[in-house]
């Protein structure tokens, strides 16, 4: 798992930085009360959430009416974004790491960047990112490489010389379609099994562990 000093790291959002789970899973029920079906738990839908609004839609809400249910998300989630989501431990610690190493940071998100842009202010760590990137910075959401491409070019650096770090296979899939090094922690939708079947670079438990694989020193 050892890796040359990074000239940039890109992280994704949910399950990766932050445990965003209880919030989506709020939403996701404030949906199916709309159509009255029965709340799911947080674990049920855990799962599900990666791979953008509309898929999670289509399979946390049977016969779901992507017209009006989208927005029905939406507006629900501008409160339950802010109010239910928290950073995971360790996070804050890397961050300010990598800054203080002239290491370049940023997001590479399935979610819409409305939602991250909110959570990233209620967290107060907004400024800690050079840039922010999702779905709507590429022709089709992760696993296709156009976010991750688009993150490189904003910041200037080879993606080959860069990291990703992620929580499922689809950003395997992502980082390996762009060329670049691909991380995972064990904190988000996919199991660590699943995790490893993915073949990643280098697979953690969590923040903390990946912080201390990483050879910090200063950015060329």
């Amino acid at each position: 798992m050892s890796l040359p000093t990074p000239r940039a790291v890109f992280f994704d959002l949910d399950g990766t930085l932050i445990d965003s789970y209880d919030a989506i899973t709020s939403s996701v029920n404030h949906v199916r009360r709309n159509r009255s079906l029965e709340p799911l738990t947080v674990d049920e839908v855990r799962s599900k959430v990666g791979h953008g609004v509309e898929k999670l839609l289509r399979s946390t809400v049977p016969g779901t009416d992507l017209a009006s249910d989208i927005p029905l998300y939406k507006e629900h989630h501008q409160v339950a974004c802010v109010q239910y989501t928290r950073l995971l431990p360790g996070a804050v610690e890397l961050l300010d790491s990598l800054a203080k190493h002239g290491i370049g940071v940023g997001i590479c998100s399935n979610k819409p960047k409305g939602f991250t842009r909110l959570i990233l202010q209620a967290l107060e760590i907004e400024g800690r990112f050079d840039t922010v990137c999702g779905p709507e910075d590429s022709t089709h959401p992760k696993p296709h490489p156009g976010m991750l491409l688009e993150a490189g070019r904003r910041l200037n650096v080879s993606l080959a010389s860069s990291l990703y770090v992620g929580d499922m296979l689809v950003d395997i899939q992502a980082g390996r379609a762009a060329g670049c090094p691909i991380w995972v922690v064990a904190t988000g939708s996919d199991t660590r099994e699943s995790l490893a079947l993915g073949q990643p670079d280098g697979l953690f438990t969590d923040l903390w562990e990946l912080a201390s694989a990483l050879d910090l020193r200063e950015a060329k």
